[in-house]
């Protein structure tokens, strides 16, 4: 039977530590994909990641529940990341992109697979080129299913910017895609 956040949490609070593993297991893949985002090198989002769930854990008490435990934990997750890309760009590590971090979509039927998954590809590597602002909110939006209230939340911005970012991220990875395209039926 799978329980839902709020349950989980409860039990972790009156002492049980098997619900730290379920909702470890429950939102793994999505911080990950959110400091990847920001931070651009698999190593340090990785850690950024553990931090993520390190803290919002040591924090889990004053989880008031008045949103839902995702939007918490991403704007935790965020506030992480954002840490770690000031101490990388501060160390004058080259800022990059990872191209290992897929997560497979299951609910793609098999024959559609290899034109999604080429899809995928080159909409990631378009989402890569985008200002991290851009980037994050179309993360959010699109693979971690946030609302724009859950976004503006997570990332400290009047519902009005949220929409208007997001409307121009859509924008721009529209036209990139596009141009992609373009180049490729030239060849």
């Amino acid at each position: 039977m799978k329980h839902s956040d709020s349950e989980i949490i409860q039990e972790i609070l009156r002492g049980g530590e098997h619900g730290y593993a379920i909702l470890l297991q429950r939102y793994r893949a999505r911080v990950f994909s959110l400091t990847l985002r920001i931070i651009g090198r698999r190593e340090e989002a990785e850690e950024a990641a553990q931090d993520a769930f390190v803290r919002a854990f040591r924090a889990l008490t004053s989880f008031e529940q008045r949103s839902q435990f995702s939007t918490w934990l991403y704007r935790i997750t965020y506030n992480v990341a954002l840490d770690y890309r000031s101490r990388l760009r501060k160390s004058q590590i080259p800022f990059q992109d990872d191209d290992n971090a897929d997560i497979e979509d299951t609910r793609i039927p098999q024959d559609l697979r290899v034109e999604h998954e080429e899809l995928r590809e080159i909409v990631k590597d378009r989402i890569a080129e985008l200002k991290p602002d851009h980037a994050v909110i179309l993360t959010l939006f699109y693979l971690h299913d946030q609302s724009y209230e859950e976004i503006s939340h997570i990332l400290s911005l009047p519902l009005g910017t949220v929409k208007n970012r997001l409307y121009r991220a859509r924008r721009i990875l529209r036209s990139t895609v596009l141009q992609h395209y373009a180049i490729q039926e030239t060849f």
